[in-house]
């Protein structure tokens, strides 16, 4: 695939053919001067009569940078973007407009009905999930409400609690309805979508440990990017997986593995078709929903139906990202190029760089110049950039340039005309815009965490439905060239407010005692417990039957503790053996390390 960089790169290539005839010819070189600025490749004249001038150099290098009219170009793809439309699509006019459309297609409706590909919008369940907060702080501080909401989404999200009763959700799903039921023949697997690498590594402890509670002889895989921190040492997948990352892909289909978390990692161009199932936990939409989802849809002989549970995304988003590519995608109208005017207008209107430095950055860059030559002149942009424009200003100067560069190397190989100034301007901003500083940025949210602990949680597996798709061509808009940069004003709200504001959107759920229960022994419990002193040296330096001794004592204690505020848990584990006995066994399994495991229940 291509991007507007490399496309560009590959046109001057090939226009290298023609030229060898030519008394003056040009020679390329990418990325010779700066890797930020390779898509505006160096172009250097190697004339043996006369020297080329700039604006002979800017020329040539403007028109070598335009799709070939002696050459063919095709792109296959089942997601078709805006840019990819205008580019390889067939123009044609309606209603006043300029539209593209595919030279051929063969759309997912129809390749759903001949059974080359499966329908995985036919089974998908939602799952609703309900959440209360409660302040931990005296005092009722102010903070950004709209990022404090979305950190008091990951939060919950990622809570211990939750993670474990999604898990739990996901494994019994799997043995009862995909298992059971003898999908694939007995080979089904099932993919979990993660939104980060410290949750997909976090899930991953979960289902291990809610398949060991199980006893299933099933496991899952993780599957992430670097090496990241957990648990206080660093990881990667080969730690945690026992195998090499290239393994993953063939370990997946044979057994023990049944489960593959990822996080980034195989949501594209995976082909698995003994794929059936998958769990969402990450925020999905447009292409990216559709190309994530679609990894269930590759066929196989005994392959009827696929199954989606999802526990962020709801049945309307899912909908609205599968319509435009169900049928024939069509882009409503061209992109302008009179909004580069406009961008360069503002751009210009900040006073961060003079034209001339411009034009004589371009001018040493096309002429070879090493890099030491190029940075004084940067360096002085760059110090106007942070005298002169306010946080406000310095967030719409940097989303321009960037927005600016974007448009102009896609328009700049399909144009019918050359602009000798977006080219220089575009030369300048990919040397400029990587020494920009981002804006400093005060988080107003910050500290919002330490002041809240969850007080319930409680996930619901909704009804399964079939989410179906309008039976119709869908239009898509150009490509984006509005003015970037926009910063929301934070409007600050009391601690005590932003939490009910939560509880309205994401605690709507008539609560009963028993959720608050279940939420102290599955999690304040165990939690408390782990982190007494003496039960965790019992841990480190005795065997099990002495850490249970000293276990007894830390629950005891523990239990005392919550005396003023849970007076019937007490009373059943004063007065109730049976009770203290099943308390006794669960929060011992949820608590106890033997000596020399390294990850226990506080890093799952």
């Amino acid at each position: 695939s291509q991007g507007g960089r490399t496309a560009a790169k590959m046109h001057m290539a090939l226009s290298q053919v023609g030229q060898v005839g030519r008394t003056s010819r040009f020679e390329t070189t990418a990325g010779s001067t700066s890797d930020t600025a390779d898509s505006a490749a160096q172009v250097r004249p190697t004339s043996d009569d006369e020297e080329e001038t700039t604006e002979d150099v800017i020329n040539h290098l403007m028109e070598t940078r335009k799709m070939l009219p002696n050459a063919s170009y095709f792109a296959f793809t089942a997601t078709p973007k805006n840019r990819t439309l205008e580019i390889f699509g067939q123009a044609y006019a309606e209603g006043g407009e300029v539209k593209h459309r595919a030279f051929h297609t063969y759309t997912m409706k129809q390749a759903i009905q001949e059974g080359f590909i499966l329908d995985v919008l036919a089974h998908y369940t939602p799952v609703a999930s309900y959440y209360r907060l409660m302040k931990t702080v005296a005092d009722d501080p102010e903070f950004d409400s709209q990022r404090a909401q979305k950190k008091l989404r990951r939060y919950v999200e990622s809570h211990e609690y939750a993670l474990r009763q999604k898990a739990e959700i996901m494994v019994e799903h799997f043995h009862t309805d995909v298992l059971a039921r003898h999908k694939l023949g007995g080979q089904a697997r099932a993919m979990v979508v993660t939104p980060s690498i410290q949750r997909a590594i976090a899930t991953y402890f979960a289902i291990q440990e809610a398949l060991a509670a199980r006893q299933s002889p099933y496991k899952a895989i993780v599957a992430f990017s670097g090496e990241p921190e957990y648990g206080g040492k660093p990881v990667t997948e080969a730690t945690l997986n026992g195998f090499p990352s290239s393994q993953i892909p063939e370990q997946f289909r044979e057994d023990p593995y049944r489960f593959l978390v990822v996080a980034e990692k195989f949501q594209t161009g995976y082909d698995e078709p003994l794929l059936h199932t998958m769990y969402v936990d990450k925020i999905l939409a447009g292409i990216q929903a559709v190309q994530t989802l679609s990894r269930l849809n590759r066929a196989h002989p005994q392959k009827h139906d696929t199954f989606v549970l999802d526990f962020v995304n709801d049945a309307d988003a899912i909908q609205r990202a599968f319509e435009p590519y169900y049928r024939a995608t069509l882009l409503s109208r061209e992109t302008d190029p009179n909004k580069l005017h406009d961008l360069k207008a503002d751009l210009d209107g900040a006073q961060v760089y003079e034209e001339a430095q411009v034009e004589q950055l371009a001018a040493l860059y096309l002429g070879g110049a090493a890099r030491e030559r190029l940075d004084p002149i940067l360096d002085v942009c760059v110090a106007v950039y942070k005298a002169d424009l306010d946080e406000d200003g310095q967030v719409a100067f940097k989303g321009n340039a960037k927005a600016f560069v974007r448009t102009y190397n896609f328009l700049s190989s399909i144009l019918p005309y050359n602009n000798a100034g977006w080219e220089k301007l575009s030369i300048f901003l990919n040397f400029l815009i990587p020494k920009l500083p981002a804006p400093q940025e005060t988080d107003l949210a910050r500290g919002i965490l330490e002041a809240v602990d969850m007080d319930s949680y409680r996930a619901e597996v909704q009804a399964t439905l079939a989410i179906t798709l309008a039976d119709e061509d869908a239009e898509i808009e150009p490509a984006p060239t509005g003015q970037g940069g926009w910063k929301p004003e934070p409007e600050l709200e009391r601690l005590s407010a932003i939490i009910r504001t939560f509880n309205d959107i994401y605690g709507n759920l008539d609560w009963q005692d028993r959720d608050r229960v279940e939420h102290i022994i599955a999690a304040e419990i165990p939690a408390q417990v782990a982190a007494d002193p003496a039960y965790q040296n019992a841990m480190r330096h005795s065997d099990a039957q002495n850490a249970r001794v000293e276990f007894e004592k830390a629950l005891g204690r523990v239990m005392i503790s919550l005396l003023a505020d849970q007076t019937e848990l007490f009373k059943q584990y004063s007065d109730n053996e049976s009770f203290k006995k099943w308390l006794s066994d669960a929060v011992f399994g949820l608590t106890y390390t033997p000596p020399g495991r390294e990850v226990g229940m506080g890093a799952a």
